[in-house]
Parts: C-alpha cells; sequence; structure tokens
C-alpha cells in the first residue's frame, strides 16, 4: 500500500539530528521525498546518508543552511523545488537554547534565539507558501514545546520563543485556510536527542544514567519521549489523516502540562 506521504515532497529543519532526523526518516519510510536541512554540516550528511541507506527509492537531498537569514530560507526552497519538482510540506524543526534567567539575558543572546528559533521558522514558512498554495492541500508543522504553554525557571528565552511559535502557527492558519493550506503545532515533552545526551556527556553522565534521570519531571510517563514518538504526531499533522485539523496545539508530553 503506498505511503501516507506517498508522491508529497517535504522540508524538514533541524534534520541533522533528534526530531529532525526522525521526522525526516519516518516521512521517508511513507513515501516521501525529503530535505533535509541543518547549521551542521557533517549531522545532515550522516542523517541523510542513513535514511537513504534504510529506505529504497526514496529521494533525499540535505542542505547546510542559516535559516535565521531570509535568503538562506528562499534557497533551500529553491533548491528543493528545483530538485523535486514541488513542495507539500514544511516541519520547522530547527532550534537553540540558552540557560540564562531572564534577569541576566542578554541582548546578543536573544537576538540568536529568536532568529533561530522564530524568524527561521517564519522566514521558511514565507518562502514555501507560494509553493504550498499551489497544492491545494499543504502543510506546515510547526515544533514548539511543553515550555510554550508552561513557565519554568532558566530557560525563559527558549521559553518564549515556543510561545511565539504558537502565536504564529494560530495567525498562518488562519491567513493560509483560503489558500488549502493546514498549519498545526505540536508540543513535545522531554525527548532524548543527541543534543542532551552529548551535554549530559561533557558533565561525566552515560545516557543510561540519563535515562533514568528526570523521571519525575517528564510527565505522567516517568521517562523521556524518544525522537520518533514525536515525529509519528508531527506525520499525523503533515497529511492527509488530519485534513479537517488546523490552528491546533497537539500536546506530546505524556501529561505534563496537566499535572
Amino acid at each position: 500500500m503506498p505511503g501516507r506521504m506517498s508522491g508529497r515532497v517535504a522540508i524538514v529543519t533541524g534534520g541533522g539530528g533528534g526530531i529532525g532526523e526522525a521526522t525526516a526518516r519516518l516521512f521517508a519510510e511513507e513515501g516521501a521525498a525529503v530535505t533535509l536541512v541543518d547549521t551542521d554540516r557533517a549531522a545532515v550528511e550522516r542523517a541523510a546518508a542513513g535514511i537513504l541507506a534504510s529506505v529504497h527509492g526514496g529521494g533525499v537531498l540535505e542542505i547546510t543552511a542559516d535559516l535565521a537569514q531570509e535568503s538562506e530560507a528562499v534557497r533551500v526552497v529553491d533548491e528543493t523545488v528545483a530538485r523535486f519538482g514541488a513542495l507539500h510540506t514544511l516541519v520547522n524543526v530547527a532550534g537553540v537554547r540558552f540557560y540564562t534567567p531572564l534577569a541576566e539575558a542578554e541582548a546578543k543572546e536573544w537576538e540568536h534565539i529568536l532568529g533561530v528559533n522564530v524568524l527561521a521558522a517564519a522566514f521558511c514558512s514565507k518562502a514555501a507558501l507560494p509553493h504550498l498554495r499551489v497544492t491545494g492541500s499543504g502543510t506546515i508543522v510547526n515544533v514548539s514545546s511543553v515550555f510554550g504553554v508552561m513557565g519554568r525557571v532558566g530557560m525563559g528565552q527558549y521559553d518564549t520563543t515556543k510561545a511565539a511559535i504558537l502565536g504564529f502557527t494560530r495567525a498562518l492558519a488562519v491567513e493560509e485556510a483560503p489558500h488549502g493550506i493546514r498549519v498545526n503545532a505540536v508540543c513535545p515533552g522531554g525527548t532524548l536527542t543527541p543534543y542532551h545526551v552529548r551535554r549530559a556527556a561533557e558533565r561525566g553522565v552515560t545516557e543510561a544514567e540519563l535515562r533514568a534521570s528526570r523521571t519525575a519531571d517528564n510527565g505522567l510517563f516517568g521517562r523521556w519521549a524518544e525522537p520518533r514518538e514525536v515525529a509519528y504526531p508531527i506525520l499525523f499533522l503533515a497529511c492527509a489523516e488530519s485534513s479537517f485539523i488546523t490552528g491546533a496545539t497537539l500536546m506530546v508530553d505524556a501529561g505534563k502540562s496537566i499535572i
């Protein structure tokens, strides 16, 4: 049977690892041609090669770009359409973090995190819209965070950007509905990505120890999510199965937001 993304072309930002890589892989397994975008050339090339090696017949393009620059977002869309002939889905995953209390946050940090976490999504969406409109069934999925709807100490800049993504999602959904484009967001809870593993290793913490930690802080299931567990809800919102859903925020947080 054809996959749920059969015949569709998707761009996934932050595709060099974690949720982005898992989403691109799942899309490819479901029949999509996929462009993976990341600032880390080695990571995105490795992710693309892994998908090509395991998903036979899938079209995969990897691009290194700084999407906080609007011209780079345009280039990514143009190269994707030139390679695959169309664009049906955009998934905005790319993000950075700072661990600075808001009372100490500096302008350069704000400019950088707003550029990557908010403006990149806006620029990519703007560049993609003309192509998504042509399809009559275009989809955009924005990755926010459970902390886009909850407050916490020490990551106010990141959480502010993730709340902004939810507002952006709702506004774009309203604007683009007449063009047949659906725009939705997912809010993951704690997800065990290579970023977290690397950061733990720098503190001398193994992956096994990391998996056993924060059990009381990761929702009702008491564990980290795997990136693929977030990729599946993204797939649902990207494909025709969610054809009557737009402007929605889907919590993928093991119930953390209701505790």
